[in-house]
């Protein structure tokens, strides 16, 4: 990065649904750049609860306090969208153990596909360290606002509510 670009990075997911362990690696990585980009993956073979535009949409409202974060999806490779961004920092979240493997592999193909993209894991604070977007898809039926409001930002639960039925 040169001076007169500013430092931009690159955090790349899912994000269906964002999470409070995503917020919170969003809210820390963007104070270590100047532009942090959230990439919201297109995987066409998963089957996802929200399109992407909506996950956007999520996304935009949950970090509507935090200026310098943008948020775009992206179809292909990760490392491909990172340049497309005019950065060469990916930012990679991860919890305890349960990630460690899965990006260490991850992270040597990208360094394979391209050696000057970097990249920088932070572990989600501990209170996240448990929280998925598919553990919110398995409890969201059976918990109240209240509860669910643990894992995700509450203004994005009416949204989950009307994707996900309720269970008496």
């Amino acid at each position: 990065m040169t001076e007169n670009l500013p430092r931009t990075a690159v955090y790349t997911g899912s994000f269906d649904p964002i999470t409070l362990g995503h917020l919170n690696v969003i809210r820390r990585s963007s104070r270590l750049v100047d532009r942090l980009v959230v990439g919201v993956g297109i995987n066409m073979e998963k089957q996802s609860l929200f399109t992407p535009d909506e996950r956007i949409e999520l996304i935009q409202r949950a970090t509507t306090a935090i200026p310098n974060v943008e948020v775009r999806s992206f179809t292909g490779l990760a490392v491909k969208f990172v340049r497309e961004c005019e950065a060469s920092v990916m930012i990679r979240g991860v919890r305890p153990l349960t990630d460690i493997a899965a990006e260490f592999t991850m992270m040597m193909a990208n360094r394979k596909l391209d050696p000057d993209i970097e990249s920088v894991f932070l572990m989600s604070d501990e209170e996240f360290s448990h929280v998925s977007s598919s553990l919110i898809k398995e409890i969201a039926a059976l918990a109240s606002d209240e509860k669910l409001a643990k894992f995700v930002p509450s203004e994005i639960i009416p949204d989950i509510r009307a994707k996900l039925p309720s269970q008496p």
